[in-house]
């Protein structure tokens, strides 16, 4: 049974881990929620990520890069302790631009994870229009130093 205690270092860790990250740092990646299995994280506009100029639309890389950091953070909150998780596999479907000047939002669940490996989904959209999403993610990670 997971104790409190567990759950609460748990989510420290792996906050650690993530705000550690130089990119993140650098992209302005903000966690939002961090719970047992799920994450919500943003990324603010930058006009220095703009992919396409003449449309101002935000780089699909930002896009890229927020699901799977925010999927790495579902799947380090899935064990009791922090666990080291690193990417083994990524899907994302783009569905629509995001909206110049509007920041994104990415929800992460892990909805299964065995003792080496996480699988988690992700959405990302704009925080008013969650129902429209902008990608969607399907990812597996390697989870290294955790206990079930």
């Amino acid at each position: 049974m997971t104790e409190p205690s567990d759950l609460k270092d748990s989510f420290n860790g792996a906050l650690g881990l993530i705000t550690a990250l130089p990119h993140a740092a650098e992209l302005g990646l903000e966690v939002l929620e961090a719970e047992t299995d799920h994450a919500v994280m943003r990324a603010p506009y930058d006009p220095r990520l703009v992919g396409d100029p003449e449309t101002g639309v935000i780089h699909g890389g930002l896009i890229t890069t927020l699901l799977d950091t925010c999927c790495g953070l579902a799947a380090m909150l899935s064990r009791t302790r922090p666990a080291s998780a690193a990417t083994l596999d990524l899907r994302i479907d783009y569905m629509r631009p995001a909206t110049p000047g509007r920041e994104v939002v990415a929800r992460a669940r892990c909805h299964r994870a065995t003792r080496s490996v996480a699988f988690v989904q992700a959405t990302a959209y704009h925080p008013e229009a969650e129902d429209k999403p902008i990608a969607t993610a399907t990812a597996a990670f390697i989870l290294e130093g955790a206990a079930p």
